[in-house]
């Protein structure tokens, strides 16, 4: 851990064992890795006796604020965690604090270290917890992909370029940085550290970054085409392949791109 990560969790640590809500910080993210470098937040896991729910959840920015010099913060209702607070501390630092019960921990998708703990049960209860990320479910990208596709032709054939170029990165962060992670035995995350993880098809992801311009929107859709149907490959015996539905939405791109 880094020296400005280190002083922080400290300092948490020094303010949190005197408040007798919590029960334990938990760290999880590159921290519980230990693979933190300069660039790295810290996601920390704040737990906290059910008692006193109310109380915190009404007065985390409070909370937060006396574990650093807090910039600003809100909560995480955007990533569909409400219990999610999101803080840039001076520094600057990025520290995500995830507020949980002890029933809640086991919500979690990785497993975290304890960092801190009133006692030995935190502990107890992540030891009987089997922790698991969940994998993309290749059927239900399947059965939107297509549909997705036609999409993008619409817009490329009206001109609205820049939701073809958000569009593609829809693509990249929902289905094709998942499916190559998930093939590199990776957190399939995005396109989180798809450049350390995955360095032999970079060249084949830049083909699917495309300009502001209708012939490089069109080459990127056709790459992002390619890129799935590449993909798709390995687990083709165990999906229903909408062909149907790939052969008209190819169709139709070609013939959109042909009245360009």
């Amino acid at each position: 851990m880094l020296k400005q990560h280190e002083e922080f969790v400290q300092n948490l640590i020094r303010q949190i064992q005197d408040d007798e809500r919590f029960v334990g910080v938990l760290a999880a993210g590159s921290m519980a890795k230990n693979s933190m470098d300069q660039f790295s937040d810290l996601d920390l896991i704040l737990v906290y006796l059910p008692t006193f729910k109310t109380d915190i959840m009404r007065n985390r920015l409070h909370i937060a604020s006396q574990f650093g010099h807090l910039l600003s913060g809100f909560t995480g209702e955007h990533v569909g965690e409400p219990r999610l607070l999101i803080c840039l501390y001076h520094g600057p630092l990025h520290v995500d604090f995830k507020f949980v019960t002890m029933e809640e921990i086991n919500d979690g998708v990785e497993t975290p270290i304890v960092v801190w703990q009133r006692d030995s049960s935190l502990e107890q209860l992540l030891n009987q917890i089997q922790f698991s990320y969940p994998l993309p479910d290749v059927q239900w990208i399947e059965d939107r992909f297509w549909v997705w596709v036609h999409y993008a032709a619409t817009k490329l054939g009206r001109g609205e370029l820049f939701e073809v170029i958000s569009f593609l990165s829809f693509v990249r962060e929902t289905v094709l940085g998942p499916l190559i992670l998930m093939q590199h035995n990776s957190l399939p995350n995005g396109v989180r550290k798809i450049e350390r993880h995955a360095p032999e098809l970079i060249e084949e992801l830049e083909e699917t970054v495309p300009v502001h311009e209708k012939e490089s929107c069109y080459n990127t859709i056709k790459s992002s085409i390619s890129l799935y149907l590449y993909l798709r490959r390995y687990y083709e015996s165990d999906i229903q392949i909408k062909l149907e539905a790939q052969q008209v939405s190819i169709k139709y791109l070609e013939e959109v791109y042909e009245e360009m």
